[in-house]
This record gives structure tokens, C-alpha cells and sequence, in this order.
């Protein structure tokens, strides 16, 4: 049997509790540009028309203000950073952090397996998101 790793990816998952919306973005790697780029599809995607957006976040060292001025010119870095509202769960708190809590079931039933594929593992995830 072939154990040998052949490639991660990293998931970054948003929820909101109250209308029962989650998704899951997958990407390649979990560096700051990534986060920054998720910040802003937050913005000016999903919530276009919010004054502000509270984020709900533990304290993995990418989810940082900063991260957006590596990733956009400071104008621009400025303008999304003014509709976020950032919050942290506590350290060694992640049973609060239900963002965490919806990863632990989101790989209970969708990625109890090895997913050989980057495509594939976008669509199973996007199917374990409509049910």
C-alpha cells in the first residue's frame, strides 16, 4: 500500500450560524495572501451591502489585519480592513471556535478518505455544502 503523500490542501471554512450558511473555500496552502483574498471575497462578495462584518476567528498567525497589506496595495488593504470587525476565540479554546466545530464534522462525513484530487475534493465539499 502507497502511504506516501502526494499533495495538500488547505480548507478555509466560513460560517454563520443564524441563517445556516457555511463554505468551505479550498486552496493550495494557508499563507497570509490566502487569507487576505478570503477577506475580501467577504467584502465585496458576500456581504456587499454590510456596514460591518464580524469575524469570528481563532489566532492561527495568518488571520491578521496585516495579512491584507501583504496581499493589496494599503488603499485597498484600508478599504476592506474598514469593514471588518475582528474577534479571536481564546487560545486553547477551540471548542468555542464553531468554524472548528464545523471542520470536525465536515471531515467525519466528507473527508474521512484520502481525495486523490484538488477538483475532486472542491466537489465533494461543495456537495457536503448543500446537504
Amino acid at each position: 500500500m502507497n502511504t506516501a503523500r502526494e499533495g495538500v490542501c488547505n480548507q478555509i471554512m466560513f460560517f454563520e450560524p443564524l441563517i445556516g450558511w457555511r463554505h468551505v473555500e479550498v486552496t493550495d496552502q494557508r499563507t497570509q495572501i490566502d487569507y487576505a483574498q478570503q477577506m475580501k471575497y467577504l467584502v465585496d462578495q458576500r456581504y456587499l451591502q454590510a456596514q460591518k462584518i464580524r469575524i469570528v476567528q481563532d489566532n492561527l498567525n495568518t488571520h491578521i489585519g496585516a495579512s491584507l497589506y501583504k496581499a493589496f496595495i494599503p488603499a485597498e488593504a484600508r478599504r476592506i480592513l474598514d469593514k471588518l470587525e475582528f474577534h479571536y476565540t481564546p487560545k486553547h479554546g477551540s471548542w468555542l471556535n464553531m468554524a472548528e466545530i464545523e471542520l470536525s464534522v465536515l471531515t467525519r462525513q466528507c473527508l474521512d478518505r484520502r481525495i486523490p484530487k484538488k477538483d475532486m475534493l472542491k466537489e465533494e465539499v461543495a456537495a457536503w455544502e448543500k446537504r
